[in-house]
């Protein structure tokens, strides 16, 4: 069969059995025991159960007539529900269109496999033949759905998931031969989303069937399932409808096995009217056109595949193509405008270098004919993999290189390398499960920084900057105890959404890092090219990476067992704090603990789980000594107890000593106050002897270790060294690091003399660097990648900050380019100017913004015009933008939450954004819960600098009032962060206003 065939070819054959065992769910932080007793229940219950099937089977039980949901009776043999209607001819705001209703009357013992949390594995599907009828004009669609299924286990029930969709008609055949298999009864199950298929005679094991199921539905105006989207061109507004199925919203479009387990091969059809063009995984293989001005474009059979990256679209795009040198056709798709303008040539370029430099790094060919990119104006995301038809939304891969800035370039370049590496990652080799979805999310994660790094050789982005932009963020985070590991057990459908955050993406990159520099980095590569050659086409778990990583390291004459080590760190939550002391009695010897970092040091010291079930860890530790003019090759140390001491032959009283080298392992490093001030001494005297890298490690570390209680002012101390700092890492470490620390203190009334302090360090470098130029060669590639960084990250901090020059000189660009109708503002910089302009000018100049956010065309401008918006003091105006920022007509949906995090970043609009957040939870909840991240980083970003006690326990009547759902996790950590802010304010707050003081005067 086909299944097995093509599964065979690649590696991944399996059997009846072994694909049923595959199909469930595992355990991953614990192994399930059952107690002897139970199992013997257990063995009668089941003894029981067949007992009572057979009786049944030999009376021949038989459903009776059953209601729909109107009470209306139907013959429960005919099939159809007569009250269904066609949706194109009468569309309904229903959200859960009725079927059929359970089976009123059924023996107590019937088995009920759909309040299962997980599809039954009796079934699996081979093919899909899927046919799809786009209305446009009403926003409707008809679908016609042949599945062939194989029958692993007998049973009469298919049990397949659909989610608001009206099915009119069910019919199953088992072949053209034995002909059909009557339908008892069909009805829709909304708690598991399943629709069930009660069939008149048993499904017999090792057969194949036919499933054909006819639907109806609406293409919703939300970012989930097959939904619309619109845009203006020359006055006049098109639609187009687009679909964004992972993790689980496929049944939304058609009924289908909506796990990542069930592979099949898909065969798609999409009709629809001529004025459009339809795009799916595959090309198309034929058109075929109706009278009426109708096509139906049938695309060719896909490779087998999961449900959650098929895609397709109907939309009246443009597009460009590009070749690579093994003969995939790319395309980018857009709005007509936008190609015109060559808004896609980048991705387009960079696209076509990125998939040839994929085939060379895995060895393992790009697997479809061609790949399509598709940007389009509304996206629950940045982008989405789907194979053969990557979706993006057009803030991530429109660029205008007049006009956008090298942050700008950089974020465009990272989301496609992510997208493309997950060709491979993903749909190539798909996880069994959700749980490891952090697998195929952290490897594409990691590798934004290896493709980037292929892109631009000298920009370093594996090197540097992954530091401040994946582990120094995600650290914030897992440093909560309300954190999660990696991977983490998923047993429903409400569990799902939460694997897909930070941790999942960030954490999981941070551990691929840490594992490919201790193996090795060419060791690392041959590993993964074996585990792609092996299971392609196929699913693959964590332990297949690890043991495919070993075998590889074994062959190398190295005995590690990754799964052992790797265990450690994705099924615990959180990371170590390593501290190093110096004997004072001996100088080559030092004393090295770890344990579990935590900001909120009070909650670790009362909660006595936390000190029961203190983690352990083995940590790959890179250690060097140093002194004021050279620093020791690395040696590594493996720590895997809680207290060891080790020698260092090459340490006296006079050298530092230095641990994490360039921050390679997931875990900070804390050591005794005279190796502290030893290392800030050395960054004092001559910086350059410690890396670039680890320059930026020490600031990160110190800022958080002082957060979190384990040091007072050592932090403060390290970045006095920055006047004479040349590069951008450590600027932007800084920056970052005193960004939370500024958004504490920002609402104090000696806030000024936090500023003071800042503005000291940063005036140095601010008068040596001045300003961009203002004349562009019209590409946003400077030739000094780290210099244009630097200049605008020391920019940023000085108007900020208050520099009056800064504020000046913003002030001075914004009229001139008020008075000349013409922006001749630097795009690197145009982002600081908005906002600090509309913070200091008057009302004048905020409906200037706003004005010129409506007339531009450009995404990446529009982006950052609307951002601007929320930087007034004029609460009024904040209030404003607040309330336009849920109308979809001037906001597109995905940029209102950045709005409202704007706000509240804000410290004139705090307290504005928190009580707009509460008011309107329930239209933000409706609209952003089930899209994954979304809620999430809108809690997050509108609680985290919340740090009054008044506030904290509005958060937690608030918790207690809208308690459940899929935002318990957010507000869980949102409830420590506030804690933690409100406590280190009460510890530390005074003491580092006393030390500012005293150190201002010196």
């Amino acid at each position: 069969m086909l299944i097995e065939d093509a599964g065979m070819r690649n590696g991944r054959g399996l059997t009846g059995d072994q694909w049923v065992e595959a199909a469930r769910p595992r355990s991953t932080e614990r192994q399930i025991t059952v107690h002897r007793k139970l199992l013997l229940a257990f063995a009668v219950s089941v003894l029981a159960l067949i007992v009572v099937t057979i009786v049944a089977v030999l009376l021949s039980v038989r459903f009776e007539e059953c209601t729909d949901g109107a009470g209306r009776v139907f013959n429960s043999s005919s099939g159809v529900l007569e009250a269904a209607a066609r949706f194109n001819q009468n569309v309904g705001p229903a959200r859960d269109p009725p079927t059929r209703d359970p089976p009123t009357k059924e023996p107590e013992e019937e088995w009920k496999p759909w309040t299962y949390l997980r599809l039954p594995t009796h079934l699996r599907p081979l093919h899909y033949n899927l046919m799809v009828t786009a209305f446009m004009n009403n926003f409707t669609f008809s679908g016609e759905v042949n599945v062939e299924i194989e029958c692993v286990n007998s049973s009469r029930y298919i049990v397949i998931h659909s989610h608001r969709l009206a099915v009119e008609r069910v019919q199953v055949a088992e072949d053209r031969v034995a002909g059909e298999v009557q339908v008892s009864n069909f009805f829709s199950h909304p708690p598991t989303q399943v629709l069930v298929v009660v069939l008149n005679r048993t499904l017999e094991a090792q057969k194949s069937y036919n499933l054909k199921i006819i639907y109806n539905a609406i293409i919703e105006n939300e970012l989930l399932g097959f939904f619309r989207s619109s845009y203006v061109l020359q006055g006049e507004r098109r639609s187009l409808a687009v679909t964004q199925f992972s993790p689980i919203h496929a049944r939304k479009a058609f009924p289908c096995f909506d796990e990542p387990i069930y592979k099949a091969t898909f065969k798609i059809s999409i009709r629809h009217h001529t004025s459009y063009l339809s795009l799916s995984n595959m090309p198309v293989e034929t058109s075929v056109f109706e009278e009426g001005g109708w096509v139906t474009d049938h695309f060719s059979q896909t490779p087998l595949m999961s449900t959650y990256y098929l895609a397709w679209a109907v939309c009246n795009f443009t597009y460009k193509e590009a070749i690579t040198r093994s003969g995939i056709v790319v395309r980018l798709y857009a709005r007509p405008d936008a190609i015109r303008r060559g808004s896609g040539d980048y991705a387009l370029n960079i696209t076509k270098r990125l998939l040839e430099f994929y085939e060379d790094y895995f060895k393992v060919p790009y697997s479809l004919p061609k790949l399509d990119l598709l940007a389009v104006p509304k996206h629950p995301y940045a982008a989405m993999e789907n194979w053969g038809l990557s979706v993006f939304v057009e803030q991530r891969i429109l660029l205008d290189p007049s006009i956008s800035s090298i942050s700008y370039l950089l974020d465009v370049t990272m989301v496609i390398v992510h997208e493309i590496c997950h060709q491979w990652f993903g749909d190539l080799v798909t996880p069994m499960w959700w749980e490891d979805v952090w697998l195929k999310e952290g490897l594409a994660h990691y590798f934004e920084f290896v493709g980037t790094d292929y892109l631009y050789p000298g920009w370093n982005m594996e090197k540097q900057r992954f530091l401040t932009d994946v582990l120094h963020e995600v650290m914030l985070l897992d440093g909560l105890a309300s954190s999660h590991p990696v991977s983490q057990e998923v047993l429903k459908a409400t569990d799902i959404d939460r694997v897909f955050d930070w941790i999942a993406y960030k954490k999981g990159a941070a551990l691929i890092r840490m594992l490919a520099n201790f193996m090795g980095h060419k060791v690392f590569q041959r590993g993964l090219q074996e585990y792609l050659t092996t299971h392609k086409y196929g699913n693959a778990a964590r332990n297949d990476l690890w043991n495919t990583l070993s075998k590889v390291l074994k062959n190398e004459g190295k005995l590690v067992n990754v799964q052992e080590v790797m265990d450690q760190w994705t099924l615990q939550m959180g990371y170590p704090v390593i501290t190093i002391l110096r004997n004072d009695t001996t100088d080559d010897a030092i004393k090295i603990t770890q344990e579990r970092f935590l900001y909120n040091i009070y909650k670790h010291n009362i909660d006595t789980e936390l000190k029961i079930n203190s983690s352990l860890w083995q940590i790959p530790l890179t250690i060097a000594v140093g002194n004021t003019s050279h620093i020791s090759a690395q040696a590594i140390i493996w720590v895997s107890n809680k207290s060891e001491y080790h020698q260092i032959p090459t340490l006296d009283e006079n050298n530092w000593v230095l641990g994490n080298i360039d921050q390679i392992g997931y875990f900070r490093v804390n050591y005794d106050v005279r190796n502290w001030r030893l290392l800030i001494d050395q960054l004092m005297r001559k910086s350059e002897v410690i890396s670039v890298s680890n320059r930026a490690g020490l600031i990160d570390d110190a800022f958080n270790l002082a957060r979190a209680g384990y040091l007072t002012r050592i932090f403060l101390e390290i970045i006095r060294y920055l006047s004479e700092e040349k590069d951008f890492l450590p600027w932007h470490a800084a920056s970052r690091a005193l960004y939370p620390l500024d958004k504490l203190l920002d609402r104090t009334e000696d806030y000024s003399i936090f500023s003071e302090y800042i503005l000291k360090q940063v005036s140095t470098m601010y008068y040596r660097l001045g300003w961009p130029a203002n004349g562009q060669n019209g590409s946003v590639v400077q030739t000094s990648y780290q210099t244009e960084e630097l200049r605008r990250e020391v920019i940023m901090l000085a108007c900020s900050f208050g520099n009056k020059q800064c504020h000046q000189k913003a002030a001075t660009m914004i009229s001139d380019w008020i008075s000349s109708n013409r922006n001749r503002i630097p795009p690197n910089v145009r982002d600081i100017v908005y906002c600090t302009g509309v913070s200091l000018m008057d009302e004048d100049i905020w409906e200037f913004i706003w004005m010129k956010f409506h007339s531009t065309t450009a995404v990446s401008e529009k982006k950052i015009l609307l951002e601007a918006l929320t930087c007034s003091d004029n609460r009024n105006l904040l209030n404003r933008i607040l309330n336009l920022s849920l109308n979809s007509e001037v906001v597109l949906d995905q940029d209102a939450i950045d709005i409202i995090i704007h706000v509240a970043r804000n410290p004139h609009g705090r307290d504005l954004a928190w009580k707009f957040f509460r008011d309107k939870w329930k239209v933000l909840n409706a609209r952003y819960g089930e899209a994954l991240f979304m809620n999430s980083k809108l809690i997050s970003g509108v609680t985290e600098f919340l740090n009054t006690e008044e506030e904290l326990n509005e958060l937690k009547d608030f918790i207690q009032q809208h308690e459940g759902g899929s935002s318990v996790a957010p507000f869980s950590r949102a409830l420590e962060t506030v804690d933690a802010n409100v406590r280190w304010q009460q510890l530390y707050q005074e003491e580092l206003f006393q030390w500012l003081r005293k150190t201002l005067k010196l």
